[in-house]
């Protein structure tokens, strides 16, 4: 019996009260701008638990109040790390590679201004780093055919310890299934020991890839470049309508004229007061100026 109840004892610490949920899901729509309603209480809990236990504190109802106490900003990094979802593989979507190489690649090379020798990209939630290696691979592939095309990519994302990852580049062996046979062997290296089952993006790739933090909900993204292709895909589906249009607006100001915006085939931008024209499924096009 005494077991029994300091089993429960111990679940119940690690409960949030609706109260307590209330203000970490205002703080995360505040800060992030992603809905909190109160179905995701549960997971919420579930995502703070470990972190209630690297710091050594009683409950989340603690935890609470240690996020919010003066002068301990840098704990927000951690439950932003914590909270956000960054679901992610290679070659997510593929038909949007095949539409990248296939028409909009080849329609941008007729814009004027176009320069084939800095194409840039932009990887706007980039997760752990598969979303913007993937576009490595394919400009990669695509500069084989055209000896004067190069390209720049950019991948952002609000978390830092998922950008950790990406810039090291190092994946488990199984997440690479979708990675065609020929684009394995030219991008990715294998670890020299068999038991370590782990890849590791090429050297030549990884330098054509930059990255930094980003929050959609800052009003300036601190990017001085414009890009001729914007991926912004599985985000917008965490936003309302008003924030969804303000963000894809202050995303497209960095996108060149002509360029494209590929967004989630989960997702519109057909509600939206925003400068893009849908030119194919869950593609859009600013206006060639």
């Amino acid at each position: 019996m005494t077991n029994s109840n300091q089993s429960g004892d111990a679940s119940d610490v690690m409960k949030l009260s609706p109260e307590g949920f209330d203000r970490l899901a205002r703080f995360v729509t505040g800060e992030l701008g992603i809905k909190m309603p109160n179905s995701k209480i549960s997971m919420m809990q579930a995502r703070l638990v470990r972190r209630v236990k690297e710091l050594d504190l009683r409950s989340i109802e603690q935890y609470g109040e240690y996020l919010f106490s003066a002068g301990n900003k840098e704990e927000r990094d951690h439950f932003i790390n914590a909270i956000t979802t960054n679901k992610t593989d290679f070659f997510r979507e593929s038909e949007h590679f095949q539409y990248l190489t296939q028409v909009a690649l080849p329609s941008l090379q007729k814009n004027p201004g176009f320069d084939p020798t800095r194409m840039r990209a932009w990887s706007a939630a980039c997760s752990s780093g598969e979303e913007p290696y993937t576009l490595g691979m394919v400009l990669g592939e695509y500069s084989r055919r055209q000896p004067q095309f190069d390209f720049e990519i950019l991948g952002t994302d609000v978390s830092t310890k998922v950008l950790h990852t990406a810039q090291r580049g190092v994946y488990a062996e199984e997440l690479i299934d979708p990675v065609p046979l020929e684009m394995r062997r030219r991008y990715l290296l294998l670890s020299t020991d068999p038991a370590n089952r782990v890849v590791r993006i090429v050297p030549a790739l990884r330098q054509k890839v930059s990255f930094h933090r980003l929050n959609f909900m800052d009003a300036n993204y601190r990017i001085k470049e414009r890009f001729d292709i914007i991926f912004l895909r599985n985000v917008l589906i965490y936003f309302d309508r008003p924030i969804q249009e303000a963000v894809v607006n202050r995303v497209c100001a960095h996108l060149k004229p002509g360029g494209y915006l590929f967004i989630s085939h989960s997702e519109s931008l057909s509600e939206l007061n925003v400068p893009v024209k849908r030119v194919h499924t869950a593609v859009y096009r600013s206006s060639i100026q």
